[in-house]
């Protein structure tokens, strides 16, 4: 047990977080369940988390950022972490000996600037490997050598590159840049502050009245940075994003590599409405100060929580692993009051945060009668389809790929930095891999991204070895007929991934050490994503900004007062952002100064 529960009843506070996995990334998840310490009753306090209370585990957000904020306020915090590594979703564990995997989440992007300058993440140890160039996409076709797509931040090159196959498309390029970069300045500034409040415009005081108005001002100042360009901008948000690439290119190897950001983590097609949506969340990221970069965090994902867990314990947080939280503890008026552990712990504290995705936090720790019938019926209706299955692969040597062979020297060339992007040769054959996981049927030929961030981090693998990471998609939460994943589904869905990749790098099979194999069921099992959804919901349009999680409850607080939800099935949305935990303790805090 702790020290500072050992002795002091009073050293958790005022504020309770409480999470339920972590996150996970081409981008970002995570979450889980938390909880506090067993056999100490604490009268004063709140819990914080980053884990989350109940049978499963889920959230999108590194140790989420909020307990840190809420004690920088000088407000007692205690954060739950169900299992026994801190972070959800963005974990590092040593799933095969000697070989350091990035379980869950895997890059690094979306991670706001401001919670990187407020918790001063360097200064805790935070370090992040940019990758230039990013994107390599093999192709497979009949010519010796087969030609390949690097796309990097060096324009020209980039534009060579695209050339190979089209020279206008080359020429469009960095104007087609420029239009999706004016559009993710426009809207960032809807990132950082609560959706505004619709129901509360024009009620009230004057004064107060005023001030629902001023919450309008970043969506004004969002609509009058994109201007005249506004319907153009607006068919980006729901058009198919086949649609949108149709119209600036023709190449399809290009098409088919921007397209994977579209449709990363969600059950949609290229051509399906609203996906233009999911690539631009995408892009929306920054590394050291450079837009739309995205990068890996040195000693893996868990890194990086690991130095936001710093950042809130040197402030004077307390964090817990392995407590599970069994359910919120409610007042005689239905007020959050704190939690209870599963071992009968009761946690007391005057506001409770929730990490933990919507599913969970109001389907499994608040009973359904001290909720509005209306509410719990849309969290039930939510769509968290999911078409993730997450494989780390232990291998003995660096891959070669037929269209970029290895030097003699074997040792790591650019391409090999990058994501790496199989099966991805049009966007018809993306179109194809969803259609089969729309049937039930894991995907024949998987949209496949490969990553190897030994390359860069050599301290993961032992000498001459090499993690990788598989996102891959499709594949359906529930098999046709309504068979489950068995081993043997699963073990046959990675050969047939690995069947793909031997495709393009010839000799990968055999220096497979060993694998962790993570279909929809399993991410939902360890991490606490619903259905596996690495979102803790779709990013579709009807479950953004005012109605995330659901209308009336966009702006982090919950029709239980005292109760916030600042995970990924917040605004904003998923990733490794830490945006909703931020914007939440924000409100949070605010609430708090009234009690």
């Amino acid at each position: 047990m702790p020290q500072a529960w050992q002795g002091d009843s009073k050293a958790l506070g005022r504020v309770c977080a409480v999470s339920k996995g972590g996150l996970w990334c081409p981008w970002g998840w995570g979450s889980h369940r938390s909880s506090l310490v067993r056999g100490r009753r604490v009268q004063e306090g709140a819990p914080i988390g980053s884990g989350n209370p109940s049978r499963r585990d889920g959230q999108c957000a590194p140790c989420s950022p909020q307990a840190a904020y809420l004690q920088r306020a000088g407000l007692r915090t205690a954060v739950l972490e169900k299992r026994h590594v801190l972070g959800g979703a963005a974990v590092t564990e040593e799933i095969v000996p000697g070989f350091k995997f990035s379980r869950a989440s895997y890059l690094l992007s979306l991670l706001r600037p401001q919670i990187y300058a407020d918790l001063e993440l360097q200064r805790h140890g935070l370090r992040v490997l940019p990758r230039d160039p990013y994107s390599f996409t093999p192709l497979l076709e009949d010519r010796s050598p087969p030609r390949s797509l690097l796309l990097g931040h060096d324009m020209a090159q980039t534009q060579q590159q695209i050339a190979q196959f089209s020279q206008k498309d080359a020429q469009a390029y960095p104007e087609y840049e420029a239009f999706m970069g004016r559009m993710v300045l426009a809207l960032d500034p809807l990132l950082d502050a609560p959706p505004v409040d619709t129901a509360a415009l024009g009620k009230g005081s004057l004064l107060q009245q005023l001030r629902n108005l001023l919450s309008l001002k970043p969506l004004l100042q969002a609509g009058l940075a994109l201007g005249r360009q506004l319907p153009h901008y607006y068919e980006v948000l729901t058009a198919p994003i086949s649609k949108i690439l149709d119209h600036w290119f023709e190449s399809e190897p290009l098409k088919a590599t921007l397209a994977t950001d579209a449709v990363i983590g969600a059950m949609a097609s290229p051509h399906s409405p609203g996906s233009g949506y999911v690539l631009l969340h995408h892009v929306m990221g920054e590394l050291e100060g450079r837009r739309g970069a995205w990068g890996y965090v040195a000693g893996g994902m868990g890194a990086l929580s690991h130095a936001i867990a710093q950042a809130a314990t040197a402030r004077g947080a307390h964090i817990f692993a392995e407590k599970a939280v069994c359910h919120v503890l409610l007042g005689r008026a239905g007020e959050a009051q704190g939690v209870v552990l599963q071992d009968g712990t009761e946690v007391r504290s005057k506001l409770v945060l929730s990490n933990a995705s919507p599913q969970i936090t109001f389907l499994e720790l608040i009973p359904q009668e001290q909720l509005p019938k209306d509410f719990v019926q849309r969290i039930r209706q939510l769509d968290t389809r999911s078409p993730v299955t997450k494989i780390n692969v232990a291998v003995a040597q660096l891959p070669s790929f037929l269209a970029a062979p290895n030097a003699r020297d074997g040792q790591p060339l650019p391409h090999h930095q990058c994501s790496i992007h199989l099966n991805c040769e049009g966007t018809q054959l993306l179109h194809q891999a969803f259609t089969e996981a729309a049937h039930g049927h894991p995907s024949s030929r998987p949209m496949i991204e490969l990553c190897i961030p030994s390359v860069l981090d050599p301290g993961l693998a032992p000498p001459g070895c090499h993690v990788v990471s598989l996102f891959t998609q499709y594949t359906p939460s529930v098999l046709a007929g309504g068979r489950c994943w068995d081993e043997q589904a699963r073990n046959a869905y990675a050969d047939t991934v690995f069947d793909c990749i031997e495709d393009y790098t010839p000799g990968f099979k055999a220096s497979v050490i060993g694998r962790d194999i993570l279909t929809p069921p399993d991410l939902e099992r360890i991490f606490g994503l619903p259905g596996g959804n690495i979102f803790h919901g779709g990013m579709s349009l009807d479950q953004l900004y005012f109605a995330r999680p659901v209308p009336s409850y966009s702006g982090y607080r919950s029709p239980v007062p005292g109760l916030y939800l600042c995970g990924s099935g917040a605004h904003p949305g998923g990733g490794v952002m830490g945006a909703a935990g931020r914007n939440a303790a924000q409100v949070a805090i605010k609430d708090f100064r009234h009690l």
